[in-house]
């Protein structure tokens, strides 16, 4: 999830009844959805032994710290590790994983029964998933080819807060409601839900 702290498992395992020294050269980059490196976040190097048929586990964290400023709209992150067997020439393996990170959600909560003409109140909650405080909050909601341009006060870190929304709407069938929530420091988190207006 956007704002923790992202831990991973490396897994070795020595197939062969010969004893093995494995060179690992890990990296970690922030990365476009085109796969473009955005900023190399996290570099380290580790010397693994592998006895016959053992297998061991490394452990890579990439703390929020590392990722925050550098990450993209995209949101993905590139973990490569390039594992080398060592005397023996030219025997490397390369491992890649691309971490897409979640949004923390957006909850929309609207009635039971919304009727034509009637005026209606929904709950629009947002989050900061980050453990810094985040300024310059703003809530876009979409709706009957309007939009409503919401400026909220600052989030302190982790918290949660909501704002009620009223509007009537003006014919029966399914209505598309869009929230989009931006802030200095992430932006276009959005929330989507659809609504049924029944007759009068």
């Amino acid at each position: 999830v956007f704002g923790k702290d992202i831990t991973l498992i490396l897994i070795l395992n020595n197939l062969s009844f010969d004893h093995k020294t494995v060179k690992v050269d890990m990296s970690a980059s922030t990365i476009l959805y085109t796969r473009r490196a955005v900023a190399e976040i996290l570099k380290a190097t580790t010397s693994v032994d592998l006895r016959s048929k053992q297998g061991k586990h490394i452990r890579i964290k990439i703390p929020y710290s590392y990722y925050g400023k550098y990450l993209t709209t995209d949101k993905r992150i590139q973990v490569t590790a390039l594992c080398e067997v060592m005397h023996m020439h030219g025997v490397k393996l390369l491992v890649e994983k691309t971490i897409i990170l979640e949004d923390t959600n957006i909850i929309i909560k609207i009635p039971r029964r919304v009727v034509v003409n009637k005026a209606v109140t929904l709950e629009i909650s947002y989050a900061n998933p980050l453990p810094e405080p985040v300024n310059r909050c703003v809530l876009l909601v979409t709706l009957m080819n309007q939009q409503v341009k919401i400026h909220l006060a600052r989030l302190a870190p982790r918290e949660r807060s909501k704002i009620h929304f009223e509007f009537t709407p003006r014919r029966t069938g399914p209505l598309q409601l869009q929230v989009d929530f931006s802030c200095d420091k992430f932006s276009h988190v959005k929330g989507f839900v659809t609504i049924a207006v029944a007759p009068a």
